[in-house]
């Protein structure tokens, strides 16, 4: 059964991050920035966007299937231009949770073991602040 979760999701290669956080907390900015990054240095492929606000999560197995809803497929919000069609994969391995929080709630050197659940299928879990450039 497909569910319908708050958050955007990038991937590379077929894995997928799933950002979440508050409305006006950078998850579209974020994955803006993700998506034009080229690849090279830590990150060796090119992301590419699955869906921006709304995600559907699908349980198979020991795996979550992200994919785009009909509607919003392709599209993502750019603060103050409005809403862009960019390039999508129709579906992602969920392989990441990033959540966005308050540059303050970082830690230095974060437990490794952090993880969210969803479904039932636990995933790494990384706590960020949207607009830091690291």
């Amino acid at each position: 059964m497909r569910e319908l979760h708050h958050g955007t999701v990038i991937a590379i290669g077929g894995l997928g991050a799933l950002i979440r956080g508050p409305s006006g907390s950078g998850k579209s900015d974020l994955a803006l920035r993700c998506i034009d990054h080229p690849p090279g240095g830590l990150v060796s492929g090119r992301a590419v966007l699955v869906a921006d606000d709304q995600i559907l999560l699908e349980r198979r197995g020991d795996i979550l299937l992200a994919s785009p809803p009909q509607a919003i497929r392709g599209l993502i919000e750019v603060r103050g231009v409005g809403i862009v069609p960019v390039p999508f994969a129709t579906e992602a391995v969920l392989a990441l949770v990033v959540e966005l929080v308050a540059s303050d709630r970082i830690e230095r050197l974060p437990d490794p073991q952090t993880h969210a659940q969803i479904s039932g299928i636990h995933l790494p879990l990384l706590n960020i602040s949207a607009f830091e450039g690291s």
